[in-house]
């Protein structure tokens, strides 16, 4: 079953490659159609909005990723560090419920953030957890 992809998604994604200037974070190629990539797969609620959990990839480097776990973690250890990893899992690691409600509460908090960048080339945005 797929997981329903929703404004909160949406505008967290708008924010991650805003972020990334829409420059893949691996091989540095810039495009407009940049994809926003989860560390841990957006069923880990506790991290599906959080920045600390996404980068943004272009699709070929998402995609050889997706496919190539064990790579993928060695490059984000390397890119990341080990202490953000390990704050990260423990992060995953901590329940967390959503509703609709709070659902809209994130992209609102998303879009705002993405105006601010918007406004200023240099403001850096907030994670919402």
């Amino acid at each position: 079953m797929p997981i329903k992809i929703d404004a909160a998604d949406t505008w967290t994604s708008k924010v991650v490659r805003l972020k990334a200037n829409y420059t893949c974070e691996h091989c540095g190629i810039e495009d407009a159609r940049m994809e926003c990539c989860h560390i841990h797969g957006r069923r880990a609620k506790s991290v599906r909005y959080s920045l600390d959990n996404l980068v943004c990839m272009c699709h070929a480097c998402h995609r050889y990723y997706t496919e190539n776990p064990t790579e993928f973690t060695a490059w984000l250890l390397e890119y990341l560090g080990v202490g953000h990893m390990d704050m990260l899992l423990e992060k995953k690691n901590q329940l967390m419920k959503t509703n609709k409600q709070l659902r809209s509460e994130i992209a609102k908090h998303y879009r705002l953030e993405h105006r601010k960048m918007e406004a200023d080339d240099h403001y850096n945005p907030v994670s919402y957890n």
